[in-house]
């Protein structure tokens, strides 16, 4: 197989179109066209279907695109190793956490990385779901529980608190509660996702159920920063780490007293960006932010 081919197919693949892909490439439609079509004369398979919304891969595509994918995705990771500065950490740095997180605690604080490091670049993705590290579809990652992923390195950050909090406009209106039991009482916001990004977000709602209350919520939201501001607008108690309440000054804890569960940070990042210096200095960043020796 040609690798001149294989880089069209890997574009082609990856933007869905001829046109976008010769876009990418700086190559006509025609010529992307004619590249593809060689490489499956060479295979002696179809790559792609093709229609008129544009192009989907074959199940061969599909087989070829993920070792095709892989291959890029190292040959990246190399380059950017090999051209690292030895003296200071430069280059781009590829960062995915939850969207909560990363509204509410990441980005406030990101200007002071950026200050003291100027040569390098961040491309903060924020997702919910976690995103392939293997796969290079992010350098590094802040994530709300342990890797599952057996070849990647983790640092635990941080155990933070889910405190439940209300605004006290919410408290003048229907009162405080006084046990977690009197919780069943009370309107909820809640996350309604089936899988949210932090475990044990919804504990009120179980806590609710288990003394009779079938109707918990009065706001359901697939976001940890709307959850934050739905409960400082009045509309119901709610559970969050405090890193999303302290956006909110006004908040009043509720029932502090009790144990709450607490959601486990890690950052987590692959193997091969053991020796990066870019790595090396975001995390030291993450754990002086959070206080850690």
């Amino acid at each position: 197989m040609d690798w001149d081919k294989l880089r069209v197919f890997h574009a082609v693949a990856e933007a869905g179109s001829f046109t976008h892909a010769g876009d990418v490439l700086n190559l006509s439609q025609s010529a992307v066209s004619r590249q593809i079509s060689a490489l499956e004369d060479v295979l002696q398979v179809p790559l792609f279907h093709r229609h008129a919304r544009g192009l989907i891969l074959t199940e061969q595509g599909e087989t070829l695109h993920k070792t095709v994918r892989e291959v890029f995705s190292k040959l990246e990771m190399t380059q950017t190793l090999l051209t690292e500065s030895k003296e200071k950490a430069a280059g781009r740095l590829r960062v995915t956490t939850t969207t909560g997180f990363g509204n509410c605690w990441l980005m406030p604080r990101l200007h002071k990385f950026m200050a003291a490091n100027p040569d390098i670049d961040i491309c903060l993705i924020l997702e919910d779901n976690d995103l392939d590290l293997g796969m290079r579809e992010a350098d590094v990652a802040v994530r709300m529980h342990a890797p599952r992923q057996p070849d990647l390195i983790q640092r635990h950050l941080a155990d933070f608190h889910l405190p439940i909090f209300a605004d006290p406009a919410y408290i003048e209106k229907h009162g405080a509660p006084k046990t977690l039991e009197e919780i069943s009482g009370h309107q909820l916001v809640l996350f309604g996702e089936h899988h949210p990004p932090v475990a044990h977000i919804n504990w009120l709602a179980e806590a609710a159920r288990s003394n009779g209350n079938k109707q918990v919520a009065r706001l359901e939201v697939n976001s940890m920063a709307a959850m934050a501001s739905a409960i400082a607008s009045g509309l119901g108690i709610g559970s969050i780490p405090t890193y999303a309440a302290k956006e909110f000054p006004n908040l009043v804890q509720i029932l502090p007293d009790i144990t709450t569960p607490t959601v486990d940070a890690y950052f987590v990042y692959p193997e091969e960006l053991r020796s990066s210096k870019r790595v090396a200095v975001f995390r030291d960043f993450l754990m002086s932010e959070l206080g850690i020796r």
